[in-house]
This record gives C-alpha cells, structure tokens and sequence, in this order.
C-alpha cells in the first residue's frame, strides 16, 4: 500500500495526525514532516468532556531533551529521528490513542483496515519541520512552566491567558450530588473510627467523574470534618500532627490542613504542594508591617489541567471567635480554587511565584491592601476608594465608596481602635450607631462619610447583604481611620435604617425619583418639602427624629399630601441641628401590606427655627390635599391643589367640584388650649351649587388652623375624612362668624347679604338670599319682616336688627306646607353692660 494511502487513513484525531500530498513524499520513501495539529475534540481530563486542549507542556528539566530529539542529525535517517521525538509526546496519550483507534475501525470500510502497525506508527508520528523549528524558537523565549508556582498554560489554544474559577465550574452547585455524598460518607467513616487516610480518599471519591470532582471531594471532607484547634494555637493544649492524630481528633491547625489536603491528593494521584506564608487571620493587626517577621500560615496548590490553582481548607471550614476563644464552623466555598488576583488581598506566599500574578506585588502593598472577606468577592463587591486600608482624615472627614452591579444593602460600624483586625462582630442586624458617619446609596455605588467625633485612631467595618435577602448583614471590608483633628459637629440622629437617600428597593416599592439627593440638606426658614414621584398610587407614613425632639412634638411637625404619581412631605424645624426624615410607603389599595422603608433624608438647621405656635395643628390626617382619596371620592377640581394654606387677611375660599353629590361636612380646629367665645364651625359656611361647593372660611385671630373635610360615600354610613387643608393665618384682626346654619339650609341656597352672623345694633340690614323652592322667605325679630322675590330669584329686603334683640332668624315656607322652616340665625352685638 502507498504511503499516501496510509496517510489519509490514519490522520488521527491526535497531536501528531497529518495528511501528506504527494509532492511531500521523498523519492526514498522517507515521509516528511507536515503538521502538528491538535483535534478539537480532545477530552479534558480535569472535567472529563471534550475542549480544545493540548497535553500538559513538559516539565522544564526535560526542555533540553526534548529541543534535542525535535532537532535530528542531517542524514537520511533525519525523518527516523522525527518520528521518535513525537512517539514520545505521543505515547503519554496511549490509553486516549487505543480508544480512538477502535473508534475508527468501525468507520472504515473493510478492505483498508489490513494497515500494519508499522503504517500506522509511521503515520501518528508525522510533523511538519517548519513547526518544530517554530516551536523550538517559542521555547527558548518561554520559562520554564511546569515548575512549581508557575503559570503552566494548559492549552495551547489559549497560551498566555489564565483560567479562572468560573471557567472550571460555573458555581457550586455543580458539585452538590460530590459535596452531599462526602458529607454522609464523612459521618459514616467517622461514626466508624476509620482514621487511615488511603481508605478515607478512597471512600469520599466514590463516584467523582473527574479530577476536579475528586479534589473538590477532598477539600470539602477537611472542611467539614476538621476543625481549627484554637485551643491549640493559644497554648493551652498541644497541637496535634500527624494525619491520623487530625483525623482522630477532628480539629488541627493551618498545616494539619495542608499537610492533609497534600496527602488526600497525593493518594489520587493529584499534583498538590503546600504554600507558606502571611495571611490576614486570627492575631493580625491591620496594616501592621510584616518585616522580621516570620510566615505564620499554610495553603495548598494544586495542578489541574497543566495550571496551578490556589485553595485554603483551613479559611474553608469556618472562623475563630478570639472573644470566646472558639472556633465557629461555617462552610465558606469562596476558598476553594480561589482566583489568584482575590486570594492575594488575605493570603501573601513566601516565594513570589506562588501569587500566580502576572504582576506580582510586594510585600509592602499587601501590607496596605484593604483587608476583605469572602463576602466581599461573593456579593461582586468592587473597591471604588481608598486604595489603602489606612485612612487620615481630611478636615475631620474621611470616605469610602464602593460599588456593586446587583443590588446590595449596607450598614457601618466605628469603634475605637483595638489591635486584632479579627476583634468584634462578623455579622451586623438591621442598625448600627451611625452618629459618626453618613452612608448613602445610589444606583451603583455605595458611599461613606466618616466624622469621628475626637482625635484619635479608629476601626471602620463594613457589612452587606443582597438587597432581597433577610439574613444578617455580613461583614465585607474593614479600615482603619487616623483622625489628628475632629471636625466641630453636632450630634446626628441614629439611623436604624443603615443608609441616606432613596434606599436601592425604593424603585420597586413604587418611587420613581425625588427633589432630594443623598447629601445633607440645609433647611432654610426652618420649613422643608420633600417631594417624591411615584410610579403607582402609594399610601406613605413619614417620620420626622431630632436627639432632643419629643414625640409629641415631632408629629405636629409632619404634613403629607398623597396624589396619585405624587407624595409630598412637608417638614418644620424647631430646633436647630440635624434631622432624619424617614419615608414608608406600601401599594395605596393593599392595606394588609406594612409600610417599608423607601427613604432616609439628613436635614440640618441652623438658622431660622419655627415657633411652637407656628406648629401644624395636631390630629393632622394622614392625607393633606387633595389627593387621591378625593379623586376616587369624585371631588375634583380643587382650587387649592395643596395641603398648605396661607391667607394675610384671615378669609378665604375654597372650592371644588362634588361629582357624586355626596353628603359632605366640614371641621374646624386648632390648638386644643386656644378656645374662642363663639364655637369654631360659626367661621365655616359652606354653598352647594349645582356641583360646586364653596367652602368660606373666616379666621378668629392669627394662628394655624386644620379644615377638615369629611363625605358621606353611602347612605347611612359614617363620614369618612377625604383630605385636611393646614390654615396658617397671619392677620391680627380678628374675623366675625357666619350665620348658624340649620339644616332646612340645602344644595341650591345661596346666601349673599348679610355675609357675618354677628350684626350691629339699632342698624338697618340688607338682607338678599336665594332660596330655591321657597314660597315665603321671612327675617323674623322684633317683627316679621317678609323678604321680596325680585328678577333674578333673590329674596330681598331691609330688616331692622332693633334693640336689645340677640338674634334675628331667616326662615322658609318650603314645598308645599305653610310652616315656616328656620334656614340659620344671626347674632346682635350686645352694648356694654347688658347681660
């Protein structure tokens, strides 16, 4: 059979598969060399599927002996030379080389299967000279890779560019059919005294399909069944070593797990080392310096796929309280295969090469770096600034900011500086005290104000939480902040609801902006209006905190107008400092749903002040305005569009439209310890026109009034409160009252003169009024004076208010009865000293 016909039957899916033409074939039958090529469809022995990959580049003393054997001697027997160099590189396949000659005997006819071996190792071994030079160049500007702590690219498609933890797996759920099998078998090997490491690797690997799934069944046994001798590591107890005594004991320190974790690899045939160094556990003091002293830490490496991967079991397995002197087991998966570029901000290795950085860095700047846990990475926390875990402040300020891309809830915690960087809590519930500092929230970022309140050095943590979680807020990052000279401020109140501004849910509670940002807001005049856009009706509570503000006060310092696309809050300061403003809102219509935290605005006043009698008036409702209960009401069309009234002349009138014609009422109040002679509804008069009504209001003397308006939504029913107008009269002089009004007094009637129910004495008064349906209209006092129907339906007439009356009466003959029906009544002033 020719060469050739050789060549295109067994171009193997493999390193050294070729096809050769027959141009290439030499007049002395020796083959030339054509390509060096890899299948794309080679199997990953790390995750056991097909990817494009080479086999593991040699390790780096066998370089030279391999440049050798691809560089033969000129001579005929040069091809000879060839061939052996790449049966070398081959025969590491043979296993995958056997499997994939059984497949293509199925797929070949017959008649061409009779190639002998000779053909067939003559074809696998064909490579192309330009590429053995080419490659042969590439060597020598390359290091060696296969040495320990040094990136060995594991394919050759992808040479120079890391893989990272994702590229392995996507997350760890991947691996929990692995992870719930270790964990049974771990409990039945320990409820069996089994303590040999050969037969524990052997059991916990059962049914791992690959070489990660076997390491990631390792690493996950020493986490959950060993645990950190904390007794130990202080002294009081001796520290176990061998891999038996750790088994036995179940607890050791960092180099019982890394001598372990080795060994457990070792037995799987896994390349793992153990790497000494610095780490930033339990004992170290943030940003202390590191010089003279010695590594106090042990991790471990390991080589999948011809690349070294970092992962510390002893970090995995949980946490030591120092407070308690305990150790707290917690599983945190963040540490195994962890990225080389998070691993380095906790962990600095002895030897440089094991940063597994392409720009190493020294020990200097780990020194600085900002300390953050697995929590940190985990919730895709970036680091916006400082740049250094030590922060001086300027002007007694000092910021941190981070970001994120999902949404991510945040709270603080500033103490006094103590030594150990591990001191203190690791978790933080729903507040903090954040009298010292102000956190805001925007759409992407996070940002810290920190105003320590004297000299000296201080210890800053950060916590989080994903914004739809409940658990505890867990700790991310932590500073250290030196304040030579405090800045001159006043005492903020706490802020249990750990950030300013809009929280990061506002927008799915329904809010869709607002007139205020996240900084601090100067009240000017001591009266402030928050004005909130919503996306959907919301009904909203507002609460309003100053340190020396009693409760009391506080809510006559609060009035809320609810519209539709809009909340607005109107605010008064009486007393100069620092306020928080809180927002809660839920869907309008959906009162079983509790009110949530929207918002959280710092106000500051240091100027103006409003007086106590400058106060809103007390029993305020909760909707100011029209809104949207009045809207749903069918009242519409308000000439005041607002909750807030002001008036220089003690009068004014307010009207709208009662599309359903609803029974309405009206109130008046104030103050409760600011009484008046005659009854405050005497300065309410109320018309109802076709659908218009017209609220009159006469003010007794200056002050701030609550109308309330009230409608009757079913026959029978109670009135129910629609809206509150806030009055705030200026006028000194005081007003006079209307007439009392009766309830012959209806829809239709229309009361022009006398307009006041207080007349003078001995004076003659024109009286004019529309009474719709009337068939006599009367002003009944000393006599009966009877009023005229003119042109225009007003009953009209001059009345005489006498001598010595107290009232004069307007009455009605109605429908069809004769009898006289009292429409209201007027009040004669009394001359000094009549009773």
């Amino acid at each position: 059979m020719s060469a050739k016909l050789v060549i295109q039957k067994f171009s193997f899916p493999f390193t050294c598969g070729a096809r050769l033409s027959e141009q290439e074939l030499t007049q002395n039958g020796h083959i030339q060399v054509k390509a060096l090529t890899l299948h794309e469809h080679q199997e990953d022995p790390i995750l056991g599927k097909p990817s494009p990959s080479t086999a593991r580049e040699p390790p780096a003393h066998d370089e030279n002996q391999v440049q050798e054997n691809l560089n033969p001697p000129p001579g005929p027997d040069a091809t000879a030379v060839q061939v052996k160099a790449c049966q070398d590189v081959v025969l590491s396949r043979q296993s995958v080389f056997e499997k994939l000659t059984a497949e293509s005997e199925d797929q070949r006819p017959v008649a061409k299967r009779q190639l002998s071996s000779e053909s067939a190792a003559r074809t696998i071994t064909v490579v192309k000279k330009s590429t053995v030079r080419k490659e042969a160049e590439e060597q020598r500007h390359l290091k060696p890779r296969a040495q320990l702590g040094q990136r060995v690219p594991p394919f050759a498609a992808t040479a120079g560019k890391r893989r990272r933890r994702k590229d392995l797996f996507t997350n760890s759920d991947v691996f929990h059919r692995v992870d719930s099998h270790v964990i049974r078998a771990g409990a039945e090997l320990k409820e069996k005294c089994v303590y040999d490491v050969k037969v524990i690797v052997q059991r916990i690997t059962q049914g791992a399909r690959n070489e990660l799934e076997r390491l990631r069944a390792i690493w996950v046994w020493l986490c959950h069944n060993i645990e950190y001798d904390v007794s130990g590591y202080l002294g009081h107890t001796d520290k176990v070593s061998s891999p038996e005594e750790v088994i036995a004991t179940g607890r050791g320190v960092c180099c019982s797990y890394s001598n372990l974790c080795a060994e457990m690899c070792r037995q799987m045939g896994i390349e793992c080392h153990e790497v000494p160094g610095y780490s930033k556990g339990i004992g170290y003091r943030q940003g202390q310096s590191l010089k003279n002293v010695k590594s106090d830490h042990l991790w471990n490496a390991v080589l999948l796929g011809g690349q070294w991967f970092l992962l510390d079991a002893c970090w995995g397995a949980g946490r030591v309280d120092m407070e308690h002197e305990s150790f707290v087991k917690r599983f945190d998966d963040f540490y195994f295969l962890t990225d080389p570029e998070e691993f380095i901000d906790s962990h600095f290795p002895d030897e440089e090469k094991w940063q597994l950085l392409d720009l190493p860095i020294t020990r200097e700047e780990f020194e600085r770096r900002v300390f953050k846990t697995s929590a940190f990475f985990t919730m895709g926390l970036r680091l916006i600034q400082p740049h250094h875990c030590h922060i001086v402040t300027d002007d007694g300020e000092a910021n941190v900011s981070l970001g994120f891309s999902r949404p991510v809830t945040f709270t603080y915690e500033i103490t006094q500086h103590q030594d150990l960087l591990h001191s203190g809590a690791s978790e933080q519930k729903e507040s903090c005290n954040s009298s010292y500092g102000l956190l805001t929230v925007s759409h992407r970022s996070m940002k810290l104000q920190l105003l320590p309140p004297a000299s000296g050095e201080y210890d800053v943590k950060v916590f989080a939480r994903p914004e739809s979680a409940t658990t505890p807020l867990l700790w991310v990052c932590s500073f250290t902040v030196e304040c030579p000279t405090p800045r001159a401020m006043e005492e903020i109140p706490e802020n249990p609801f750990l950030s300013w501004g809009l929280q990061p849910t506002a927008g799915s509670q329904g809010i869709a902006g607002s007139s205020q940002g996240s900084d601090v807001t100067e009240v000017e005049d001591g009266t402030f209006e928050l004005m909130l856009k919503t996306s959907r009706p919301l009904m909203v509570l507002c609460e309003l905190v100053h340190p020396q503000m009693e409760s009391a006060v506080a809510k006559r310092c609060l009035a809320t107008q609810i519209q539709p696309n809009a909340l607005t809050c109107h605010a008064l300061c009486p007393l100069r400092g620092f306020y928080r403003l809180s927002v809660f809102v839920r869907d309008y219509d959906k009162t079983e749903v509790k009110f949530q935290n929207a918002a959280n605005f710092l106000l500051h006043c240091k100027g103006k002040v409003i007086g106590q009698d400058e106060l809103f008036p007390p029993n305020l409702a909760s909707a100011c305005g029209p809104g949207t209960r009045t809207s749903e009401a069918g009242l519409s069309k308000f000439s005041h569009v607002t909750a807030l009234v002001s008036t220089q002349h003690g009068k004014c009138n307010i009207t709208f439209h009662n599309q359903r014609d609803l029974e309405l009422h009206t109130v008046l109040s104030r103050v409760e310890n600011k009484t008046t002679a005659i009854p405050l509804s005497r300065y309410l008069f109320c018309t109802y026109t076709d659908y218009k009504v017209t609220v009159s209001v006469s003010l007794p003397d200056a002050g701030v009034y609550r109308l309330g308006l009230y409608a009757r939504l079913t026959p029978g029913d109670d009135f129910n409160p629609m809206c509150d107008f806030v009055l705030r009269n200026s006028c000194d002089q005081p007003g006079l009252p209307f007439p009392c009004v009766y309830s012959a007094w209806r829809k239709g009637c229309v009361l022009f003169e006398p307009r006041m129910g207080l007349l003078e004495p001995l004076s003659w008064v024109r009286f004019r009024v529309r009474v719709p349906g009337a068939k006599k209209v009367s002003v009944v006092g000393e006599t009966r004076t009877d009023l005229k129907l003119n042109k225009s339906r007003v009953w009209e007439g001059e009345v005489s208010s006498g001598s010595g009356l107290q009232q004069l009466k307007l009455a009605a003959a109605l429908g069809e009865s004769n009898d006289m029906a009292v429409l209201m009544t007027f009040d004669i002033k009394q001359s000094e000293g009549e009773v």
